[in-house]
């Protein structure tokens, strides 16, 4: 649990603080490796996933979902190493509701995995498929698995916008298969966080208390974290998701964003290691060939860094200008130089340069940083500032 004295984000969350059937701590099951690598373009050979997959144990990561063996023989190639690696974090498969898609597994060990079938009739009509058909397939190859040794959780493809009854009837059945989990599923991310957590709520009078519910969301609203939360207070228990939120269309839950958020906001634990995030994230980035928008949430190049001047007169006092301590998640803090400079920028970044200059001479300083900015649409290099107090 994240230490008080690193969150700075006032009273009023405490104050507003209702937990509602939340549970005292969430898991993380992380589907990078297969949810995530649907990302358009991205490839990953089998070491890249092996290199992951121990970054992400180290994280602190519960579950990692290994991939979708039968996708092909690089995907059994690094399933198999991820499972011999002799990680902490346990390994899960992904297998379509068909006998040779669990057979693929058994064939590696696999002794958990995820099992989907889409539950939508718009879903069920683009497959050509019958809701009865489909309750026979998921029956059929959850009883497999379980029969096999395989630990099951249920994943209803496209769930959000499944008739409510129908819904019911294939979770209760396949629970009723030997699933021992279910996972809420959010194919399109196309609810509001209400829903999400009416489809929870749902979800646990259907199955019992004893049966663990997974939130599965996507993000194409922007709505991935809330509704991840939101789940979460509705009795969700764990939150599936991928690092950087990477995924299909607009991606996925952001396993790092929810993870702070529970922590922080709602006071619910998980066992992420923020200090190890922002790496984790610039290898995820770098191994997949794409790029984070700097502002990004938690892992963003700029969150703590900072322009404008006024931010930089209160820069020596980080609760002042920050909801969280940028040690939390270890990432470095300092000013740059550009066009919203201030005399306090000058001032700062002449102490962080181990330069010094007459404080007289800040105000045309700060002139000449202000229209280099301005000139060059963007900020002035510590060396470009060198050379404008080189050329007084």
């Amino acid at each position: 649990m994240i230490p008080n004295e690193y969150i700075w984000t006032g009273e009023l969350n405490r104050r507003a603080a209702d937990r509602g059937d939340a549970p005292q701590t969430v898991g993380l099951y992380d589907t990078t490796l297969r949810d995530g690598e649907q990302t358009v373009g991205v490839a990953l050979d089998p070491q890249q996933k092996l290199d992951i997959a121990r970054a992400l144990d180290g994280l602190g990561i519960d579950r990692i979902e290994a991939g979708f063996p039968r996708v092909s023989a690089d995907d059994t190639e690094a399933f198999r190493s991820i499972a011999a690696d002799g990680l902490s974090a346990e390994i899960w498969g992904f297998a379509r509701a068909l006998p040779a898609d669990v057979d693929a597994l058994l064939e590696i060990g696999v002794r958990a995995a995820v099992i989907e079938s889409p539950v939508s009739d718009g879903k069920l009509s683009a497959y050509g498929i019958t809701r009865e058909k489909l309750l026979a397939r998921v029956v059929e190859a959850t009883r497999y698995a379980t029969d096999n040794g395989v630990k099951v959780c249920f994943f209803g493809v496209d769930g959000s916008r499944a008739d409510f009854g129908f819904l019911e009837r294939v979770y209760t059945e396949a629970v009723s298969a030997g699933a021992s989990e279910i996972a809420i599923v959010d194919t399109l991310g196309a609810v509001s966080p209400e829903a999400a957590a009416l489809m929870t709520r749902s979800a646990r009078q259907w199955v019992g208390d004893t049966v663990p519910i997974h939130w599965h969301g996507h993000n194409d609203f922007g709505m991935a974290t809330a509704a991840a939360i939101a789940a979460v207070r509705a009795g969700a228990s764990w939150v599936q998701g991928t690092i950087n939120g990477m995924g299909e269309r607009a991606g996925n839950a952001n396993l790092g964003e929810v993870a702070l958020a529970l922590e922080a906001l709602y006071g619910i634990s998980t066992r992420l290691r923020f200090d190890r995030l922002r790496s984790v994230s610039e290898l995820v980035q770098t191994l997949s060939g794409y790029e984070l928008e700097p502002w990004k949430p938690v892992t963003g190049e700029t969150l703590f860094t900072r322009e404008s001047g006024a931010v930089a007169s209160q820069f020596h006092d980080p609760p002042a200008i920050e909801p969280f301590s940028s040690e939390l998640v270890g990432a470095p803090r300092r000013i740059v130089l550009g066009k919203k400079s201030g005399l306090d920028s000058i001032r700062i970044k002449l102490a962080d340069l181990g330069l010094e200059r007459p404080e007289e001479d800040w105000p045309a300083l700060l002139a000449e940083v202000k229209a280099l900015g301005a000139r060059k649409h963007g900020l002035v290099s510590d060396e470009e500032f060198r050379r404008l107090l080189d050329a007084r």
